[in-house]
């Protein structure tokens, strides 16, 4: 039987299962990462150098998989619908982690981190539906409680995972799995479809693919400005993930402890204000003025990060960063009024690409930043803030991209 279309009062259902969804997959997707590094090091008999270059190569290639799946999984949900991708996408997630906890050799953990990026690129199908059951008005709310559950996911995942791998390191691999099948097995009974038919679009591999669908943000000006200034924005919030820990240690001497409230303190407060201050903030400012008020903040946010001598100093930085996320929702919504329902899903799918772009060359660039500024041929006493100068440098070349396309 063929599923029905979301109707309004349906609505505020399907967008709560869109947020159930996404932090289940982020909290699956965080629930391993702090045990991931445990069993690569493990299977190349401890050797920390060797193991690092190896997680290095598999955070690589699972962005490089994003960048290529991500628009061909936008493009099949603008043909099938957005319900089945979605689905789809939570049962392959979990049969994946089930996968990777019987992974026997780093061979076949590798096959499995290959699956689980190309699995995780629905993320770019959920943000569609959000467009697809939202008013062009509500939509940047809309976005931010997707941000909201970004957040939240990533605040909860690494602690659990840290707390599961702490009793067997394959632990985390089946609780991630037991959180996206049984998402999937929940979808499956009340989740509606958002895409009537007469709204859908004949697949194409020469639109959904990474090139072909760059074509799409090529064909209006205002979407390619606005991809270009997202494009910057998300290099910039490599810096984090890339160099946070490395940092915090060397400049303030942090321990685990210290560093892991630190994490999730940023994710909280990003949840906070994606999640409950967008909607106000939309239509206090409008989406244009919350995008640039968004970019001043993060610019602040990572100055004062890298400048910061004490860390007490540095936690002045935590609300700048998450005031930041105002940007992202305004952007996507803004983004979105550009093309038809029709191509949401590739829209969302080419943008996602891009963060995949983003993900295989910020951790180079700012790690090596990193490295050079406080190596033996740094200036002075060095620079460790350098990645944060940099990342604030990029959003202060995106604020005056804004300010003048817009």
């Amino acid at each position: 039987m063929r599923h029905q279309v979301t109707r309004p009062a349906a609505r505020i259902p399907a967008l709560s299962f869109i947020f159930i969804t996404i932090v289940l997959d982020v909290l699956a997707l965080g629930v391993v990462i702090p045990v991931l590094p445990r069993l690569i090091s493990e299977f190349l008999n401890n050797d920390t150098v060797h193991a690092a270059e190896t997680v290095g190569a598999f955070a690589t290639l699972w962005a490089l998989m994003q960048f290529l799946c991500s628009p061909i999984l936008g493009g099949l949900s603008d043909h099938f619908g957005r319900r089945p991708v979605i689905l789809l996408s939570n049962f392959g997630l979990g049969l994946d982690y089930i996968f990777m906890g019987f992974a026997p050799s780093l061979g076949w953990l590798l096959v499995g981190r290959v699956i689980s990026g190309i699995t995780s690129a629905s993320f770019a199908t959920a943000a569609a539906y959000i467009v697809d059951v939202t008013s062009p008005e509500k939509r940047a709310a809309g976005f931010g409680v997707q941000g909201a559950a970004f957040g939240l996911g990533f605040v909860l995942g690494p602690a659990l995972g840290g707390l599961l791998g702490a009793v067997d390191v394959r632990l985390p691999f089946w609780t991630a799995a037991a959180l996206s099948l049984g998402n999937g097995v929940y979808g499956s009974f009340i989740l509606p479809e958002s895409l009537p038919l007469e709204r859908r679009k004949q697949f194409s591999w020469k639109r959904a693919n990474p090139i072909g669908s760059l074509a799409l943000l090529r064909s209006n000006h205002r979407l390619l400005g606005l991809a270009l200034i997202a494009l910057l924005s998300n290099l910039a919030h490599e810096a984090l993930p890339s160099t946070f820990v490395l940092y915090v240690g060397f400049r303030y001497g942090w321990d685990q402890q210290t560093i892991g409230f630190s994490l999730a303190a940023i994710g909280l407060c990003s949840a906070i204000v994606q999640g409950g201050m967008v909607r106000p903030l939309t239509t206090r400012l409008g989406e244009r003025g919350m995008a640039l008020t968004g970019l001043t903040f993060g610019i602040i946010g990572f100055f004062c990060l890298g400048s910061s001598r004490s860390g007490s100093l540095m936690w002045i930085a935590i609300p700048s960063l998450a005031l930041w996320g105002m940007f992202g929702p305004a952007a996507q919504s803004l983004m979105s009024r550009c093309v038809p329902a029709s191509e949401q899903g590739l829209l969302q799918g080419a943008l996602s690409s891009l963060k995949g772009v983003t993900g295989m060359i910020g951790p180079g660039l700012f790690s090596l930043t990193f490295s050079f500024f406080i190596g033996a041929n740094a200036f002075g006493d060095g620079v460790p803030g350098a990645p944060y100068i940099l990342a604030s440098l990029l959003l202060c070349g995106a604020l005056f991209e804004m300010r003048r396309r817009f």
